[in-house]
């Protein structure tokens, strides 16, 4: 029997408790969305079918659905509350002709450490216990908030209470409900049609449909054995604490693969980075997206990364790279901002208070500091004065620069795009280059000095 023929993701919710226009399932942790991150989890089960209710901020919600998972099935719930109401109308979309059969995996979409492993365990212990319905449960310190499992003298279950309907008892449960349910599908269907709003909040419960399905089955539970993979959002305060407990994980897991993370509480690193062996991340670091960073590259401090390659070796001090590649032993930095569509060589620098965009730079050539480079690709062994600017905008259009290699550039120059300067070329302080340059030429501005003596009036001397 296949593990998961269907899967139900909740993602219906507003989320008041964030006090946000944006739906607290599109709220992120380390660069994904809460729901992005289930349905990763979710997806990689492999179900026959995976469907996502959603309600509040509905297309919003449902476009980012499909760019996680084109394939998956979204149900719009109607103005019904509740979770119950939520697969019932999951149900009523993808077995409509009741036909489905095997195991249907029901979970929140506010729970961003929810991981495969946990899953594929509780449904390990599903198939092997034979029940009709299994929930996953958490045992917590503080369980406030959570709904509460109630057991009989055996240790069955018999009942989820909410928080809001429980008495003083049931509230001094601490295992509680973690909203992930495996349910076999007939089950499902016939613990769903009995479902009611009669309780505090008036909305249709999923977990009465657990106490509807101990009439024609036994009803158990599996309890995660790390309370954070099932620990769900429901404020910001949560987000920043599950981001933070995430983050420590991450930067632990590096650390015990050979980098070295000076300060891992100052230091962030996404899931899709990827970090070579004897790597240095400084304190005030940011690793976003797609990132590499090559072995025994120093990165930091306070340095943001996000799609950047930097290779074997290189140093990044006090900067910003987005989508850009430093090659080996790259010297870049102190404040250093690389927008998109930089190439950059071996053994390059890019120094203090320069900007490049779209700029390739062939290896060893010097960009040391106070430079724009925009548009431009600058062969090998230049050298580029401070202070020069490549203008590549000309209101209209953005032109290309293109400067050889054994280029020595004065200070305070001017390339005004579109112009080609060659090989072994030295400009002069204070050019500005209009024009192509041939290859072992000398080019520069004449600039007129003109000094005017007592020019300012003696009572201002």
């Amino acid at each position: 029997m296949k593990a998961v023929s269907a899967a139900i993701i909740l993602a219906a919710g507003e989320g008041t408790r964030m006090r946000s226009e944006t739906p607290k399932v599109l709220h992120q942790l380390a660069g994904k969305s809460l729901l992005q991150r289930v349905m990763s989890s979710v997806g990689a089960l492999s179900p026959d079918l995976l469907a996502v209710v959603v309600r509040y901020q509905a297309e919003r919600v449902a476009a980012a659905v499909r760019d996680c998972d084109t394939q998956a099935v979204i149900v719009n719930q109607d103005d019904i509350p509740g979770t119950g109401r939520a697969v019932q109308c999951a149900m009523g979309q993808i077995d409509a002709d009741g036909e489905l059969t095997g195991p249907v995996l029901i979970t929140a979409s506010d729970m961003p450490l929810l991981d495969e492993s946990t899953l594929r365990d509780l449904l390990a212990y599903h198939a092997e216990s034979g029940n009709g319905a299994t929930v996953l449960t958490a045992t917590l310190s503080d369980p406030t908030g959570y709904g509460r499992i109630i057991r009989d003298q055996n240790g069955d279950v018999i009942r989820i209470v909410e928080q809001k309907d429980a008495n003083g008892t049931e509230l001094a449960v601490h295992e509680v409900n973690t909203s992930v349910y495996v349910f076999e599908a007939e089950v499902l269907n016939r613990a769903i049609s009995g479902l009611n709003d009669d309780n505090a909040q008036g909305e249709f419960y999923l977990t009465d449909a657990l106490e509807q399905a101990t009439a024609t089955g036994s009803v158990g539970a599996f309890q995660a054995t790390d309370p954070l993979s099932v620990e769900g959002v429901n404020d910001r305060v949560q987000l920043a604490s599950l981001a933070k407990h995430h983050n420590t994980r991450v930067c632990e897991r590096w650390m015990r693969q050979g980098v070295t993370i000076l300060d891992p509480d100052s230091t962030w690193i996404e899931d899709d980075v990827v970090l070579g062996s004897d790597a240095t991340i400084l304190p005030g670091s940011f690793l976003q997206r797609k990132t590499t960073v090559g072995k025994n590259a120093v990165i930091g401090p306070y340095t943001t990364l996000i799609d950047a390659t930097i290779d074997e070796g290189a140093v990044v001090e006090r900067s910003r790279i987005q989508e850009s590649h430093v090659g080996a032993r790259a010297n870049i930095g102190p404040w250093t901002y690389m927008r998109p569509g930089n190439e950059l060589g071996e053994e390059t620098k890019a120094g203090a208070f320069v900007e490049m965009k779209k700029a390739h730079i062939g290896n060893g050539t010097k960009v040391p500091h106070l430079s724009y480079v925009g548009d431009a690709q600058i062969g090998e062994h230049s050298n580029v004065g401070g202070g020069t600017i490549v203008a590549n905008y000309d209101g209209v259009h953005k032109n290309r620069t293109s400067i050889g290699s054994g280029v020595h550039v004065g200070a305070d120059n001017v390339f005004v795009a579109p112009v080609v300067v060659g090989d072994n070329v030295t400009t002069g302080a204070g050019s500005v280059v209009r024009h192509n340059v041939p290859d072992d030429a000398m080019v520069y501005s004449e600039n007129s000095q003109h000094v005017v003596e007592d020019w300012k009036p003696r009572w201002e001397r």
